[in-house]
C-alpha cells in the first residue's frame, strides 16, 4: 500500500462507494500486515470468506490494545498514546507512526464541523484535570494543538483556577470571538456550580466522564445543568478514545456525527456477529480508516443507538461480564 496515496484518498472521501473501496483495501492490508489482527482473524475463517462489503469485516475487541502491541507494519512510533487507569490497571496503548498524521486528522475533522478556518478565530479554554496531570493523553495532544492553532494568546488549559477562567470568559464575552469551553464532565459541572453566569454565545463542549469524582447522572441531566448555568441553548460533545485517531462531534442532544472516513455500526449485545437495526441499542463497532498504522476495525465497550440520518448516541458501557465475553475472541 502506498501510504501517502492512501491518506490523500481518505481525506477526500465523498461517497459511500469511496468509503467502501478504501475500507476493503485497508482490511486486506491490515489482515496481511498486522500480526495481532491477523491472529485474531485465524479464529474466524468462516467469516473471512464472506467479506464483500465493509459491514462484514470482523471487528477486533478494543481491549486488545491493553494486551498487545497492535500495529500494522514495522515502524518506530513518534508518540504512544495511553488511556487513563487506576493503579494496577492495564492501560491501552496506541502506537502512532507519525504525530503529524494525527494532527492533520483532528484539524480536518474540527474544520468540517466548525468552519473551514477553524480553530482560527476561536478561543479555546480547556478544563481537563486528570488528563492534564498525566502523560500520553491523545485528548491533551489534540486540545493543545487546537489551542495553538486558534491564534489567541488567552487560550489555554485551566486546571483548578476557576476564578481566572471565569474572569477570562467574562472578558471574552465582550470581544467578537467565538469561545469554546472544552472539558471533562465533572470539571465542567464543578465550574458551572460555582462560577456560572449568562453567556448564551458560549460553546460548551463536554468530553464525557465523571472519573469517580461525582455521582453518575444522565447525559440529559448534565446538559440541563450546564445549559442553566450559562444560559446556552445546547451543549456540544466530543467523542473519541485512545485507540482512535478520529473524533465525532455533537452540536446538541448528544447526537454525534462522524467524518466521512469513520463509521459506527452496532452489534447485538449477545452475539458479536449479529447486526442491530436503526433505533435499537447495541454494542458500538467503529471503523476509523485514519487508523492505518494500528487497526481500523474495532469493537468497543460502548453501547449506542444509530438514527435514520446516520447520527448516533452513546448510551453507556457494557458491564464486566459482557466485556469478558467479547474478549474470549482474543487468544494469546
Amino acid at each position: 500500500m502506498n501510504r501517502h496515496h492512501y491518506t490523500e484518498r481518505l481525506l477526500n472521501i465523498d461517497t459511500e462507494a469511496a468509503f467502501e473501496a478504501l475500507a476493503l483495501e485497508l482490511f486486506h492490508y491490515q489482515r496481511e500486515n498486522n500480526p495481532v489482527y491477523a491472529k485474531f482473524l485465524t479464529h474466524l475463517p468462516h467469516r473471512l470468506s464472506k467479506v464483500q462489503e465493509f459491514a462484514q469485516i470482523p471487528f477486533l475487541p478494543i481491549e486488545t490494545f491493553k494486551q498487545h502491541k497492535v500495529v500494522t507494519g514495522n515502524f518506530e512510533p513518534e508518540v504512544i498514546f495511553t488511556s487513563s487507569g487506576t493503579t494496577g490497571d492495564q492501560v491501552s496503548r496506541h502506537f502512532v507512526r507519525e504525530k503529524d498524521w494525527y494532527t492533520k486528522v483532528y484539524l480536518e475533522i474540527f474544520r468540517r464541523f466548525y468552519g473551514a478556518k477553524a480553530p482560527d478565530g476561536f478561543t479555546i479554554l480547556a478544563l481537563l484535570p486528570g488528563y492534564l496531570e498525566r502523560n500520553g493523553s491523545s485528548l491533551i495532544e489534540m486540545t493543545a494543538g487546537l489551542i495553538r492553532a486558534c491564534g489567541d494568546p488567552d487560550a489555554g488549559f485551566f486546571l483548578n483556577d476557576f476564578e481566572r477562567l471565569e474572569s477570562l470568559l467574562r472578558k471574552k464575552k465582550t470581544e467578537n470571538r467565538k469561545v469554546i469551553l472544552l472539558g471533562v464532565t465533572h470539571a465542567l459541572l464543578d465550574f458551572a456550580e460555582s462560577n456560572g453566569f449568562a453567556f448564551p454565545e458560549l460553546i460548551i463542549m463536554e468530553t464525557g466522564g465523571m472519573k469517580g469524582k461525582r455521582k453518575e447522572i444522565t447525559r440529559d441531566e448534565v446538559h440541563r445543568q450546564l445549559k442553566a448555568a450559562f444560559m446556552v441553548d445546547q451543549v456540544h460533545s466530543e467523542y473519541g478514545m485512545t485507540e482512535l485517531l478520529s473524533q465525532a462531534y455533537s452540536k446538541g442532544d448528544g447526537q454525534f456525527s462522524s467524518p466521512p472516513w469513520m463509521r459506527i455500526l452496532l452489534r447485538a449485545t449477545d452475539d458479536p456477529f449479529a447486526r442491530v437495526t436503526i433505533g435499537r441499542t447495541g454494542g458500538v463497532n467503529i471503523i476509523d480508516l485514519a487508523n492505518v498504522d494500528s487497526c481500523a476495525f474495532l469493537a468497543t465497550s460502548d453501547l449506542g443507538r444509530i438514527h435514520a440520518d446516520g447520527s448516533f448516541e452513546i448510551l453507556g458501557r457494557f458491564d464486566a461480564s459482557d466485556v469478558r465475553g467479547c474478549n474470549l475472541l482474543v487468544q494469546e
